[in-house]
């Protein structure tokens, strides 16, 4: 099987394109701007939403599940949420299809308009807001936390396999609380969550912080966020927790009688992540050989290829090889055994090459002789031979060799590309010839953010929570400035 792929070097962006298509994670479909996520790019994001899913529930959330559909008059009650939203809107205006008269084909029944348009759902809080108020009535109705498994709406111009697509897949928390510091710490609970998820599954290193007022999530009041940094030292915002203090709350008319009696608004959060977490472990991870994948989200962890001369030797190979299956799976190992007779054992290694599987085992009638099996690394692309009655033990504790493996990595290459500037020409040099995060002083203004998106594409990707104060000088301006943000030219 002949990969054929694009060196990263060469294009990055078209590295990637082939990458998702050829291993079979998603291709485009007959509707612009969408995608086919394939069965084994799906098995993945089922491995992420499986996960991520005890997290929630572990940290007391419940799933539900909240309209399609959304009245435009509902989006009109936060201001600043439908200003944000509106350009991306996809719109229903009629309910009926009928045959033309002239029997060219179907066409919209002019007589089955809505009374009111209905939006296709680019996010959920204005349809949840209103149910909320039926729900919620006193204090004892409080903390209401739930979470929704859904598709939305965003009809993007330019469109890329799951980094931006006109409809994706993502989960949306939304959450009700009687005080702000609950919402304060339901928020930052949950990007830590998240956190711990994209570092400890999918293996990508993550900056923690807060974004710019410009940035912010539309009808929030302080977004935060985790930064992932990609191979051509690109950002990628992996997920987003928002606090939306009592915005939405006062748009929907959501009261709750408090333990005084008296009647007050609830406070709010919400927060999400996406199938564009697909993208980020690709872009994380995977090298011009195919996927790189961690194993703790790998599909198929473990894959066994059978050498042989007809069906004799099969056979013996699955005499050897069948119990050994049976025990890596009792240990909790994903195990294939590949005994199809239509590919060649160098078109197999080249296939799972290619889809990121950990580890690779072959064996012939030279290891069945020595009792032996070889074992191949993904993510080192090294090859060992180890005893039979070891091998189980070796491919257990590569679970975890490989998780870390390359974890530290991807860690090493960010550390690599956090580079601290104090002039305003310093950092367009960076920018553009090194690339990743530029850690930089910057005087606070909307203005100066502008002008330095405008003059470099970069933008401040976040206000790290572990920055530390350092009074310095804004780099554009030359203004006041208590800490460094972190820049980066952003997906």
């Amino acid at each position: 099987m002949g990969k054929n792929l694009t060196s990263r070097a060469e294009d990055y962006s078209k590295w990637y394109n082939e990458l998702v298509v050829k291993s079979d994670l998603a291709e485009n479909s007959g509707v612009r701007g969408c995608m086919v996520i394939k069965p084994y790019g799906y098995a993945i994001w089922e491995k992420m939403q499986g996960q991520l899913d005890r997290m929630f529930k572990e940290t007391g959330h419940e799933n539900a599940y909240f309209p399609l559909f959304i009245p435009k008059s509902y989006l009109s009650k936060e201001a600043s949420h439908v200003e944000g939203f509106a350009k991306e809107c996809a719109v229903v205006t009629h309910y009926r299809l009928k045959n033309a008269e002239d029997g060219s084909g179907i066409v919209v029944d002019e007589d089955a308009k809505l009374e009111e348009e209905l939006i296709v759902r680019p996010t959920s809080e204005t349809i949840i807001w209103d149910t909320y108020r039926k729900w919620i009535q006193s204090y004892r109705d409080l903390p209401l936390k739930i979470n929704q498994w859904a598709n939305v709406v965003r009809w993007e111009m330019r469109t890329r396999l799951f980094l931006r697509t006109a409809e994706f897949l993502w989960q949306e928390g939304h959450t009700a609380h009687a005080t702000r510091e609950e919402a304060l710490e339901e928020a930052e609970l949950m990007m830590n969550v998240y956190a711990e998820f994209v570092e400890n599954y999918m293996g990508v290193p993550v900056i923690k912080g807060t974004k710019t007022e410009s940035e912010r999530f539309a009808g929030a009041e302080e977004t935060y966020c985790i930064e992932a940094l990609m191979q051509d030292g690109k950002a990628l915002q992996a997920g987003t927790s928002h606090f939306l203090g009592q915005n939405f709350a006062k748009a929907f008319d959501v009261k709750f009688a408090n333990k005084e009696g008296s009647q007050d608004y609830v406070w709010a959060t919400s927060w999400g992540v996406s199938t564009r977490l697909m993208g980020a472990l690709v872009m994380t991870h995977s090298d011009d050989n195919g996927l790189v994948l961690p194993p703790k989200l790998a599909p198929i962890q473990v894959v066994i290829v059978p050498i042989y001369k007809g069906l004799d030797q099969l056979d013996a190979i699955s005499e050897k090889v069948e119990p050994l299956v049976k025990e890596l799976r009792s240990r909790g190992i994903t195990v294939k055994y590949d005994t199809r007779d239509t590919h060649k054992p160098g078109f197999k290694f080249n296939e799972y090459e290619l889809k990121g599987v950990p580890v690779r085992l072959a064996v012939g009638q030279r290891d069945l002789a020595n009792g032996t099996f070889e074992v191949a690394r993904r993510d080192t692309l090294t090859k060992e031979i180890v005893k039979a009655d070891e091998v189980v033990d070796k491919v257990v504790a590569l679970m975890d060799e490989i998780q870390e493996n390359i974890f530290k990595k991807a860690l090493d290459y960010r550390q690599e590309h956090i580079t601290e500037v104090d002039s305003y020409e310093d950092f367009k040099k960076v920018i553009e010839e090194k690339g990743g995060f530029v850690s930089a002083h910057w005087d606070g203004s909307a203005e100066t953010e502008d002008k330095i998106k405008e003059d470099t594409k970069a933008t401040i990707r976040c206000i790290p929570l572990d920055a530390s104060e350092e009074v310095g000088k804004c780099m554009v301006t030359g203004k006041p400035s208590v800490r460094r943000v972190l820049f980066a030219k952003a997906y």
